[in-house]
């Protein structure tokens, strides 16, 4: 029997009806951290991002990332993360590293521009530029944005046949 952890489109499409059918993962919706004080969680975050809110309780707030959003929900009672962390994408990673500094924030050593916040969640941030990741030409519209592509996240792109028109 083949391992199908590796399969092909070609694969795909030549299992039979009798095959077992599988969704496609094609996104995230949101990702949620646990923080203290709400309130001092979106003073943190509005310290190196300009956001909207979608929405906020006492215990619950929801960063507006045009069709996406991040939820920060109070209550956070394990340690600081390790290796586990997301990546946050940006119009300007340099921006952002500018305005952590100024906030005092350490930056962790290595290749990439990750931090952790106040309560241990390890977050990358990420240039919007620079990798395959893109935005419907509407959301970025609706986010009043207008954001371009390096030439070698275009070509990445490309090379899935996903390159932008």
């Amino acid at each position: 029997m083949s391992d199908r952890r590796f399969e092909t489109k070609s694969d795909r499409e030549s299992e039979t009806k009798s095959d077992r059918r599988k969704a496609r993962a094609v996104g995230f919706n949101h990702v949620a951290l646990e923080v203290g004080d709400i309130d001092e969680a979106l003073d943190f975050w509005g310290g190196f991002v300009d956001f909207e809110l979608r929405g906020k309780s006492e215990t619950m707030a929801f960063i507006d990332l045009g069709d996406q959003f991040l939820a920060l929900q109070q209550g956070r009672k394990q340690p600081k993360d390790d290796g586990r962390h997301f990546g946050l994408v940006v119009s300007d990673k340099e921006t952002v590293r500018a305005s952590l500094t100024e906030m005092g924030v350490e930056i962790l050593p290595g290749r990439f521009l990750d931090f952790y916040d106040p309560w241990g969640n390890r977050i990358e941030i990420v240039g919007y530029d620079n990798i395959q990741f893109s935005k419907a030409p509407n959301v970025l519209r609706g986010m009043g944005l207008e954001l371009d592509k390096t030439e070698s996240a275009i070509r990445e792109l490309a090379d899935k046949g996903m390159a932008p028109e």
